[in-house]
């Protein structure tokens, strides 16, 4: 291990703080002075040092007379090192998560299960990148028993890179769909980024859990023994879907254990994420009881699968992202609900690429063949179609917001679906 990272490990041990933005500083804390397109944390190292941390790790060789300062070619690569070091020394389960669509609903409902049991620890929010992951991993300190890391990704090798860093022994991929087409290339790109996962864990002789009611999972598994879990009774766990007051449940079982776990969260499409959580926490013996409960209690945020009834109307919430694989099981969700006056209010699918205009197109005629009534289409990409198509196109959500104060929706039922750039969560208060 390269002495300098020797160093600032020393010195973390004793902080057990990493700061990279100078504006929210922890103290004692080491500043990490990282660098990005329109940023150079470089600038604010001597900002940092007076306002409470004990050292800074910089590249700016302008800076390596200051004492407090350790230089470094590169400070996110330091960064990494810092943290796969550390990981070593936790000497704990790392189970990674990554996937398509449901990765931070997998990561929470697991996290809420295993806490059942374990002291655990698992990303923040969506950290789940190349300086995320590694924050992550230096926020567990000794106290953990078990730590739980999203990984996302989109560009190649990005997976791999972050199995290196957090060397994760145990892992699973929610799914694979249609997202990050535009930095991934393909769907056949998406696959090979995601089932990087897979291949890290191979080499490691590490568990895989996975639904073995998706085909293109279980090819990816190949011959390899991992823990399954889906409808099939032949499963590690099995699952039936039901629903309650149109929140997701599923009747589980395993060889030891059965139950029945009620969530808070809608659609079918949480099925898998429902499961993977009582897999992971059966197979590391949380008890059945415990499980349900703790599935049962646990809430949905961010406008992720949220049931929310306003004065008027009755909103399903799921606007934290979209891809075409999402938006079409939220539609389909929809759709089989017995709802009446079933209303979409779609925004546009960001970084799809050259594949942009056919998926948005594949939606439009998708909602068309539903013969639903009332659609409302947010964004750019969905309004290139607005001459073949009957529905209520608009530029962006402040233009749909000023045709839904002047003729607002009431007794509806309404999915809000788009990726996070489309801001829909800002027409929720005309509604």
């Amino acid at each position: 291990m390269d002495n300098t990272i020797l160093k600032i490990y020393e010195i973390f041990k004793q902080s057990k703080s990493i700061s990279t933005d100078s504006r929210i500083l922890k103290e004692n804390s080491i500043f990490f002075a990282l660098k990005g397109e329109n940023f150079d944390g470089n600038n604010f190292v001597e900002q940092a040092l007076k306002n409470g941390c004990i050292a800074a790790v910089s590249s700016d060789k302008s800076l390596k007379d200051i004492p407090e300062v350790i230089y470094v070619e590169d400070t996110l690569i330091a960064l990494q090192k810092l943290a796969n070091l550390h990981r070593r020394t936790l000497n704990i389960p790392i189970l990674a998560i990554t996937g398509s669509n449901g990765k931070t609903t997998t990561k929470e409902l697991i996290s809420t299960v295993m806490a059942q049991k374990y002291r655990t620890a698992s990303t923040s929010g969506n950290r789940n990148n190349h300086i995320g992951v590694p924050l992550t991993l230096l926020s567990m300190n000794k106290t953990v028993d078990f730590g739980i890391v999203e990984m996302g990704t989109s560009s190649p090798g990005e997976i791999e890179t972050l199995c290196k860093i957090a060397e994760p022994n145990f892992g699973l991929i929610t799914n694979i769909g249609k997202a990050h087409l535009e930095g991934l290339g393909s769907f056949e790109g998406v696959i090979k980024e995601k089932t990087a996962l897979y291949n890290f864990l191979k080499s490691k002789n590490g568990t895989i859990f996975y639904n073995a009611d998706n085909p293109i999972l279980t090819n990816s598994i190949g011959n390899y023994s991992g823990i399954p879990y889906g409808n099939n009774e032949d499963n590690f766990c099995s699952g039936e879907y039901l629903e309650f007051n149109l929140q997701a449940a599923v009747r589980w079982k395993t060889s030891t254990e059965n139950g029945l776990a009620k969530s808070n969260l809608i659609g079918k499409y949480n099925f898998e994420n429902i499961m993977a959580a009582i897999t992971v926490g059966n197979y590391f013996g949380v008890p059945g009881t415990s499980i349900d409960s703790s599935i049962n209690c646990y809430f949905p945020r961010n406008n992720r699968s949220q049931l929310v009834k306003t004065q008027r109307n009755t909103l399903i919430i799921d606007c934290y992202n979209a891809n075409p694989t999402s938006m079409e099981a939220a539609i389909m969700n929809l759709y089989d609900t017995n709802e009446k006056n079933k209303t979409l209010i779609l925004g546009d699918m960001l970084e799809l690429g050259k594949e942009s205009d056919n998926e948005h197109k594949k939606i439009l005629q998708l909602i068309e063949s539903l013969k639903f009534r009332k659609v409302y289409l947010v964004g750019d990409n969905f309004k290139k179609s607005e001459s073949d198509f009957e529905f209520l196109f608009f530029n962006d959500v402040q233009e749909l917001n000023k045709v839904l104060s002047k003729h607002p929706e009431s007794g509806k039922f309404i999915l809000i679906k788009g990726s996070r750039g489309i801001k829909l969560e800002k027409c929720i208060d005309y509604l």
